[in-house]
């Protein structure tokens, strides 16, 4: 056995998984799973693999589109913010969040089209076994939350 106690991270939560699709969005420089991994352990304090990380559409989807969208930005745009004196601070932070929210939009774009998808082969699933847009539109039931009586009576017949 070797000296370092490693242990399993926990699973990823929807939470964690939107918390590392904004580290992509906001991502700047070089982008690969390791830095990845790396700046997730760093916020999360969790490490996952790359092959965790590939896992879920989501993170591998916006890790791709994220990866695509600074292999065309110009060299200029790919510097970190140091190597960047021409530009003032406040113009640098401006269009740091500027590449923040058009990398999200495309992210977003992306998940609305695939969600659009699944609806459309729900919607087909659905009129095969013969379900209109009326049955399926149907509110949800109203769940009781009151709390139930309990009597002296019920409870000897539970413990019978």
């Amino acid at each position: 056995m070797s000296d370092k106690s490693w242990s399993r991270a926990r699973n990823l939560s929807d939470l964690d998984i939107k918390e590392i699709v904004d580290i992509l969005d906001g991502w700047e420089g070089k982008l690969s799973w390791d830095l990845l991994v790396e700046s997730i352990n760093k916020r999360l304090n969790q490490r996952y693999t790359r092959q965790a990380l590939n896992n879920h559409s989501r993170i591998a989807d916006a890790f791709k589109l994220r990866k695509r969208s600074l292999s065309a930005q110009p060299i200029r745009q790919r510097l970190p913010i140091a190597a960047a004196q021409i530009v003032d601070q406040e113009i640098d932070v401006i269009l740091q969040h500027n590449h923040y929210l058009e990398a999200k939009v495309q992210r977003l774009e992306a998940e609305n089209n695939r969600i659009q998808q699944r609806h459309v082969r729900w919607a087909y699933n659905a009129a095969l076994r013969g379900l209109n847009m009326n049955f399926l539109d149907r509110p949800l039931p109203v769940i009781d939350r009151q709390q139930t009586e309990v009597t002296m009576e019920s409870l000897s017949k539970k413990t019978r």
